[in-house]
């Protein structure tokens, strides 16, 4: 008789063989190629790369977006994408665009069970807050930070879009016991949303810290390699869930990892609530600003 272990363990074997397998799985975009290869010169000046941007006018509309919010803290409107790439720098203006890419490569219409709108507010308000805490923590790399939020999820983009049967039955199975999505992703597919974003990640070549981040961002303890940026994305997705806004149906009941709080450096449970508290308004600000697309 195969015990619960054996039977998840075949059920991991045989869908990351289906995920190598996927054939429909979306090619880098091409925008996103051809500003990274424009950053690799030194030479590209902010014209060149935002006349690159504006071939692709949704991309426009987010990039734009993303610079507009009030996390940021940018005094000023930015209006065109020349001058978001002179206030936010060309490494920031690339994990954007990066970022927004692969996104738009596994975006799918609403349907039944599967909010996009919802799915994308969230996967944006994560990315701007997410290198938010990452600056005021003193965390160098806040780009990462604002790509790793924003990706976070894919996984379950992933799931929606490639396995739709899958997808009904991890559905049914919380309705119908009450679980977590994340139980019941082990228990039908053998694998969570997080390790399904990670190999998407690492099946594109973005980096290995991008890839370490999306897996471990619901325990990020359990991270073998770094801890920094996993926390940070966890924290974010536990700030949606407390302010109840910018969440997603997904998370609920997310089991907080008191790990994070040594992992960055916030002293003790005291301090990270208030720490917490204060984003609570900047936060709210930032979801209304947010225009759907």
């Amino acid at each position: 008789m195969v015990n619960l272990n054996e039977e998840i363990e075949i059920k991991r074997t045989l869908y990351n063989k289906h995920l190598s397998r996927i054939r429909n799985l979306p090619s880098i975009p091409s925008l996103m190629l051809e500003v990274s290869r424009l950053l690799e010169d030194p030479r590209t000046s902010a014209t060149e790369l935002g006349r690159i941007i504006s071939r692709d006018q949704a991309m426009v509309a987010k990039v734009l977006m993303v610079a507009n919010s009030p996390l940021y803290g940018i005094p000023r409107k930015v209006s065109t994408v020349e001058f978001a790439i002179v206030i936010l720098g060309f490494n920031h203006i690339k994990n954007i665009v990066v970022a927004l890419s692969v996104m738009d490569a596994f975006q799918s219409t609403n349907k039944r069970k599967w909010n996009r709108n919802k799915f994308w507010t969230h996967s944006i308000a994560m990315g701007v807050l997410s290198k938010r805490i990452a600056g005021d923590l003193g965390f160098g790399r806040t780009g990462e930070a604002f790509t790793a939020g924003l990706l976070h999820d894919l996984g379950i983009s992933a799931i929606q879009r490639y396995f739709p049967n899958e997808f009904n039955n991890i559905i049914k199975l919380v309705e119908n016991e009450n679980i977590r999505h994340i139980t019941a992703e082990k228990m039908i597919m053998g694998l969570t949303h997080a390790e399904i974003g990670q190999f998407l990640i690492n099946n594109w070549n973005l980096p290995d810290n991008l890839a370490n981040a999306v897996r471990y961002h619901h325990e990020p303890s359990e991270a073998q390699e770094e801890t920094i940026l996993p926390s940070i994305i966890h924290l974010a997705d536990f700030m949606t869930q407390k302010f109840r806004n910018g969440d997603f149906d997904w998370d609920e009941n997310l089991e907080f990892d008191q790990g994070i709080i040594n992992n960055l450096s916030l002293g003790d449970p005291v301090y990270l609530n208030s720490f917490i508290d204060s984003y609570k308004e900047l936060f709210t600000e930032h979801i209304n600003s947010i225009q759907l697309f």
